[in-house]
């Protein structure tokens, strides 16, 4: 699951809950936030927040 070019090398917080993902920067930036689509092999990136 890519979070962008960006914040390569950055150390994350991952918060899952069911299929609803969250990717937090360590200092509680919200970097992603996705609903997991089971069918798929890969996650479309989407809009960001």
């Amino acid at each position: 699951m890519g979070v962008g070019r960006a914040h390569e090398g950055r150390r994350v917080i991952v918060l899952v809950s069911d299929l609803d993902i969250r990717v937090l920067s360590e200092e509680g930036e919200l970097l992603r936030h996705l609903t997991l689509d089971p069918r798929r092999d890969y996650q479309p990136l989407g809009a960001g927040p």
